[in-house]
């Protein structure tokens, strides 16, 4: 078994590509024709965005999206950095709203979070110290 990749579903797939293109420098590995499905090159684990609409495609009952309410949801997605601080900096003028600065965490970790456009949590942190 291996993880593949996550799928945040969003009002704009090509939107959410972007925002991660603009702040991080990640890579657009595919969008289809549609824009209802794309993948961001990111290593190992691919994240992934598909549109609301393919999402109810596949469970018609429906979801909680990330951006139906002022809180974020309690999933995030997590991307390690040597320099939290100019990642957060990044993100912010890329349109993140900053939920907490970056700070130094007992474990010594940096850690900070915001929530991006989308609606998405993103935490942004230093690798574990061994």
């Amino acid at each position: 078994m291996k993880f593949a990749y996550t799928i945040v579903y969003v009002a704009d797939v090509a939107s959410s590509l972007a925002f991660f293109e603009e702040a991080f420098g990640f890579s657009r590995r595919f969008l289809t024709p549609e824009g209802d499905y794309g993948e961001l090159d990111t290593g190992d684990t691919t994240l992934s965005f598909a549109s609301k609409a393919l999402a109810l495609s596949n469970h018609p009952e429906g979801f909680r999206f990330a951006d139906d309410g002022a809180l974020p949801l309690g999933v995030e997605i997590a991307l390690a950095t040597d320099d939290v601080a100019a990642a957060h900096q990044a993100a912010l003028a890329a349109g993140a709203r900053e939920l907490a600065a970056p700070q130094v965490k007992p474990w010594g970790q940096t850690v900070s979070f915001l929530r991006c456009p989308d609606g998405m949590l993103l935490e942004l942190c230093s690798p574990l110290p061994h």
